[in-house]
């Protein structure tokens, strides 16, 4: 029997546009924008494309930007926060979406991925995996659409009683001209994220990726800071799209706790956020079954709104099944093994791919 699929089209940044703003109501993630795949290029990372899909009568279906990557054994297609859905997101559509990548990306002789990972929110054959945990799966979202005061009044009151300890504290809240963002990063926030990472235990990026993306996407982004006795204690990045804003970086030192200046720094964003439009702003990720290591954060973030919303999980979608099921074993032995084991059992597969490799042509 054939597998239905979607027509594909590749879209330039002005077909984007047009897409976009012919559904004025659909979310659509940063992420998933041309603007986004610049900043990754701008990394050295490699964007493959935009791409529309159809269905039978020529009307979206769905949208899904994709970045291409390559490690050893493997080279992928992923979908950050991806793909946008114009059509009813059933378990009929995903599936034809999922058929459609893989016949698509296994006819294209300019990748050659093993598998394309995006998020399923129906978790249904070719689906598999993954071998990696992509984006968060729950967040909490702030509605900005009511007047000021009943957005505060919606807070827990923890939160409402820390804004005012931190007003009583004397801390100050700034938005950071753009012109400046690049320095206070690197002179200010950059050690208190650092500090944040080990206080938390999280992994963060290097300072050039946080610098780059403030260069190359200050147009949908707002960097504030709290400071006491002119002195940075805290910071946020929020990315705004299409009415739509995102709590997406933040560090603080251990003694903006004391002046509970993080409460008062993201109540003074909803505000602004609200002023300039936005109707809704994402907290994004929470504690979830794959990040239990959240806690802490979607404690603080919990104070701020009932409203937790569940986002469709990250699966894989293997090209090559075969294929895919012996890396994805290799790799969750090399996480797992002693490291003696790991290290024969890497050299195995490498000399594997090697002769593989020549066998072919060079291609594995």
């Amino acid at each position: 029997m054939t597998e239905s699929v979607f027509r594909s089209e590749r879209l330039t940044p002005e077909a984007f546009e047009l897409l976009a703003s012919a559904s004025p109501d659909v979310v659509i993630p940063l992420e998933q924008t041309p603007q986004w795949a610049d900043f990754e290029r701008s990394l050295g990372r490699e964007p493959y494309g935009l791409w529309a899909y159809y269905d039978d009568d020529g009307a979206p279906a769905a949208m899904v930007s994709f970045l291409r990557v390559r490690r050893r054994f493997r080279e992928s297609l992923v979908a950050i926060n991806g793909p946008v859905w114009f059509a009813d997101r059933t378990a009929e559509a995903e599936l034809r979406l999922m058929h459609t990548v893989r016949h698509q990306f296994t006819d294209d002789p300019g990748t050659d991925p093993l598998y394309v990972r995006m998020q399923v929110k129906h978790p249904l054959p070719p689906a598999a995996g993954p071998i990696e945990h992509g984006w968060y799966e729950r967040e909490i979202v702030v509605d900005l659409t009511p007047g000021e005061d009943a957005i505060f009044k919606s807070f827990r009151p923890n939160a409402r009683n820390s804004i005012r300890r931190a007003e009583r504290s004397g801390v100050e809240v700034r938005t950071i001209e753009r012109a400046r963002w690049v320095e206070v990063f690197r002179a200010d926030l950059y050690p208190i994220l650092k500090e944040t990472a080990e206080r938390d235990g999280f992994s963060s990026f290097g300072p050039e990726y946080y610098e780059l993306l403030l260069s190359t996407l200050g147009d949908h982004l707002r960097l504030m800071v709290a400071y006491v006795d002119s002195r940075a204690v805290s910071w946020l990045i929020t990315t705004e799209y299409r009415g739509y804003s995102v709590y997406y970086f933040a560090g603080s030192t251990h003694d903006a706790r004391k002046t509970f200046a993080p409460y008062l720094l993201l109540w003074e964003a909803f505000k602004q956020l609200k002023a300039a439009g936005n109707t809704a702003c994402g907290l994004t990720g929470i504690v979830s079954e794959n990040y239990p290591q959240l806690v802490n954060v979607t404690t603080f973030k919990r104070n701020f709104s009932k409203n937790v919303v569940d986002l469709p999980t990250t699966y894989d979608i293997p090209l090559n099944p075969g294929k895919y099921k012996v890396v994805a074993g290799l790799l969750s032995f090399r996480r797992t093994a002693p490291a003696k084991g790991r290290a024969l059992l890497m050299r195995a597969a490498s000399s594997v791919s090697t002769l593989r490799a020549h066998r072919s042509g060079g291609k594995s």
